[in-house]
């Protein structure tokens, strides 16, 4: 069975963004190509434990285990050695990436304190939107008695087709993006 945000995306968002921005072609409409969430540990260092608590977490909240990445070079300043581990990312694709954008949408955001909609200005120039969350507990997931952290991610949403950041704005709104006005 197809996601049920696919299969709105694929009935209704298409043939209104077809309408709206006069598409000659489906295939002309942007798409979500991929998500990528990056959460950062730089609390690993010390303490080896902090990243596999954080890989669980991740882990819970995508479906799919995350990808542990290194420092490239030392950082004296941040007592860093090149090869630490210091982050953990997942990027997902296709169903997957359907089903973690509705419960974010539907679900997790809602969940955030003094919520007021999201910024839409974090759009780079290739029409992607970046959205940072300052806690990993708004996930219904994550078991709150067991963290031991409060830790920030990113959440990068990466658009295919789109021209401009307008249209990138169009999609995610249709989707379900909650953008303040």
């Amino acid at each position: 069975m197809a996601a049920r945000l696919k299969e709105r995306y694929q009935k209704t968002v298409v043939p209104e963004l077809i309408e709206q921005f006069g598409y000659k072609n489906v295939m002309q409409t942007p798409k979500l190509e991929k998500i990528v969430i990056n959460m950062g540990v730089g609390d690993a260092i010390g303490d080896p434990r902090m990243m596999e608590n954080a890989v669980a977490e991740l882990g819970q909240i995508t479906g799919q285990k995350p990808s542990i990445r290194k420092a490239r070079k030392s950082i004296s300043n941040f007592k860093l050695r090149a090869g630490a581990s210091i982050a953990c990312v997942v990027t997902l694709r296709g169903d997957q990436m359907y089903e973690f954008v509705d419960r974010l949408f539907n679900v997790a955001i809602p969940r955030i304190r003094d919520f007021r909609g999201i910024p839409s200005k974090s759009f780079d120039a290739f029409g992607n939107f970046t959205l940072g969350l300052k806690e990993q507990t708004i996930f219904p997931e994550i078991n709150i008695d067991k963290v031991t952290r409060v830790r920030g991610m990113n959440i990068t949403f990466v658009i295919k087709n789109a021209k401009t950041a307008e249209e990138s704005r169009e999609l995610l709104r249709k989707l379900g993006m909650p953008f303040a006005n």
